[in-house]
């Protein structure tokens, strides 16, 4: 399904010979379907199930168990199979989970009157504690919680 979610997505921009791939695909998809296969090496699945694991994860976030492991299962593929499809990308998929996370959390601390707080932010999406949450947001290169609010710096 993800792979026609994608082609419906962009299918008013292929040219003839990305519209013939999309038609062997599909076919591919069918006879994997009909088999209860496919070829997790084929290069031309792997778009479409790293993104059915973005669009997945996207909806699970808040959900403690999500991992890569819980996604691949969900979608019927191993864990390698699914480490495979993002190989190729810029991410791989724990840090994709990791970097939607952290923004789901500055979207909770800026939100216009926010009281949350940096440890519920931290809790609400499943970061291990206050340390891991202020590292991981250090290193993702987004300003603290504090500059997103506009507050001052506190001086010690």
């Amino acid at each position: 399904m993800a792979h026609t979610t994608i082609v419906q997505r962009t299918v008013g921009h292929l040219g003839p010979a990305a519209a013939h791939a999309s038609r062997n695909a599909l076919i591919e998809l069918a006879k994997g379907l009909v088999l209860d296969h496919f070829d997790d090496r084929e290069p031309v699945f792997t778009p479409a199930l790293a993104q059915a694991a973005r669009d997945l994860a996207d909806t699970r976030l808040a959900d403690a168990d999500l991992s890569p492991a819980a996604v691949a299962a969900h979608l019927h593929v191993s864990p390698r199979t699914l480490q495979r499809a993002f190989a190729r990308l810029e991410e791989p998929f724990s840090a994709y989970i990791r970097r939607r996370r952290l923004a789901e959390a500055a979207t909770a601390l800026t939100a216009p009157a926010s009281r949350v707080t940096v440890s519920e932010a931290a809790a609400r999406w499943h970061f291990t504690g206050i340390p891991t949450y202020s590292l991981m947001w250090s290193c993702s290169c987004v300003p603290t919680a504090r500059v997103l609010r506009g507050e001052a710096p506190r001086t010690r």
